[in-house]
């Protein structure tokens, strides 16, 4: 089995608000990884006094150990119990009913040994890639941010009416019942050479500029491994910066990247 993992602040005088891991059980069968990317909130309230890195190193730690020990759960039900696990630990102190209370996207791989399955759940515009023994990569994506309209994004007041309601996008903050909105499914572990699991920060080499598709994503993962994309994407952000292009987001942006060959 191959494990590694790169992540970068976009900005090192900030915290890095992404949060990843991956456990494999004492048995040495299986294993699950979780990714996590912080949503930073705009200047002023959320409503809550700990701000996104408690919030996503508490949520990412509860699914970690959930998907380690409990077998018995879907990852749906695995993403809920964490929510509300995460929520009761500031719900004396904090407002979260607060429409930007921290939150976060979410993506989680479980594997079983030899003979099962890959298991997986996506919760907003982080990324995973399934790449097949033949080579050929899917990505699964929660692409619901993406099919708005650019316009009901363009100020915080109009976003913050989309976000975790019908018609929107939804991500992991203090409602257990966002779980059933992740994009899940299941292929048998024999179909699996390799999975990837990208915040938005990393996926931008792929989706935002375009420097290779996603097969071209993973064939450089597996040669060079998960720092070198994020070197990349930092190199473009740059020469974007120095040629004056108008930059839509966040020039850099927090990026991980998980590389596994269960």
């Amino acid at each position: 089995m191959r494990i590694e993992l790169a992540t970068s602040a976009g900005r090192p005088e900030q915290p890095n608000e992404d949060w990843a891991s991956v456990a494999l059980p004492a048995s040495g069968q299986g294993g699950s990884l979780v990714v996590l990317d912080g949503v930073t909130p705009p200047q002023g309230d959320d409503g809550c006094v700990h701000g996104v890195p408690w919030f996503t190193a508490r949520l990412g730690g509860a699914l970690l150990e959930l998907t380690t020990s409990g077998h018995d759960l879907e990852l749906t039900g695995i993403l809920s119990t964490a929510i509300r696990r995460t929520a009761d630990a500031h719900r004396q102190t904090c407002d979260l009913s607060h429409v930007r209370t921290p939150q976060a996207t979410v993506v989680v791989v479980r594997w079983g040994g030899a003979g099962g399955d890959v298991e997986y759940l996506v919760l907003s515009d982080s990324t995973l890639l399934l790449e097949s023994p033949s080579g050929e990569v899917r990505a699964v994506l929660d692409d619901r941010i993406d099919r708005l309209p650019r316009e009901a994004l363009r100020t915080h007041a109009s976003a913050d009416a989309l976000r975790n309601a019908e018609g929107g996008f939804f991500t992991a903050a203090a409602d257990p019942s966002v779980a059933s909105r992740a994009v899940t499914g299941r292929v048998p572990r024999a179909g699996v050479r390799s999975l990837t699991a990208l915040t938005d920060g990393a996926s931008r080499w792929t989706d935002l500029f375009k420097e290779g598709d996603w097969t071209d994503c993973v064939a450089l993962l597996r040669t060079s491994g998960p720092q070198a994309l994020i070197d990349r994407v930092r190199a473009v952000e740059t020469a974007t910066r120095e040629q004056g292009e108008p930059f839509r987001w966040k020039l850099h942006d927090d990026a991980t990247a998980v590389f596994v060959e269960p």
